[in-house]
């Protein structure tokens, strides 16, 4: 419902009666627990998308191209192998399947400004786990800022794996929130190699704040469902690209 909305600005209970095969009745209780949320505003037979709805909050983004993002998750974990000490993950969905693979058996330094990949990394005895701090960013679990910014200055990994909200060989990596961009660029320059995670939707979208230019990007993982066109235009840009 709130990808509808963000689609088209309003929704009608009819039109999401129809496609979601729910009664209209348990349509507007589903907008009325979203309104409560202020995720969106209810009118006469539907709703509108409230002021601050530029980006689906990640609990609401979990259940999207999961099987491809599970494939992505998989193809990047074999990137860890033994000449792998340290690596860095922001947050986001994909990168949040690739942390519940990570599986050394050996001892591995993690670096994450992500509060629910820390949680799940926090009880792995085998993770030497950094979390830089920072102001939370609600819509994706994500620390970030001049705290976020100055914890991440000062290190130097191995390995980062990137979730981003779009990839263009022209435009380079992008997301929705400019703190947050300013925030990932920190943690690529603490790195020698930056690996773009972005399932098939991501490539050749543009988002608001761009992260950085495609020339400090090293390898994108994506899945089939990629524009073959703008893969190639990636390509020549230099990054190695893997469809998983």
């Amino acid at each position: 419902m709130l990808e509808r909305l963000a689609e088209h600005g309003s929704v009608s209970v009819v039109d999401l009666s129809a496609e979601l095969q729910a009664s209209p009745a348990s349509i507007r209780r589903d907008l009325q627990v979203l309104e409560e949320q202020q995720l969106l505003k209810r009118t006469h037979g539907g709703a509108m998308a409230a002021e601050v709805i530029y980006e689906l909050p990640m609990r609401y983004r979990g259940g999207r191209s999961q099987e491809e993002k599970r494939r992505i998750a998989q193809a990047a974990v074999r990137l860890v192998d033994a000449s792998v000490h340290s690596v860095g993950f922001n947050g986001g969905t994909t990168i949040t399947e690739l942390a519940r693979l990570l599986s050394t058996g050996r001892a591995l330094k993690v670096v994450t400004n992500a509060l629910n990949i820390a949680a799940d990394l926090s009880v792995r005895p085998a993770i030497d786990l950094v979390v830089t701090g920072g102001g939370v960013r609600p819509e994706s679990y994500e620390l970030v800022g001049p705290i976020a910014d100055r914890t991440l200055a000062d290190i130097s990994l191995d390995l980062v794996f990137l979730g981003v909200d779009g990839i263009d060989a022209e435009a380079g990596i992008s997301t929705h929130d400019e703190i947050e961009a300013r925030t990932d660029h920190c943690l690529m320059r603490s790195t020698r190699r930056v690996v773009v995670l972005a399932d098939g939707s991501k490539i050749g979208h543009r988002a608001f704040s761009r992260i950085a230019q495609i020339g400090e990007v090293h390898m994108l993982i994506t899945d089939a469902g990629a524009d073959g066109a703008e893969l190639d235009r990636i390509r020549a840009a230099g990054v190695e690209v893997t469809v998983a």
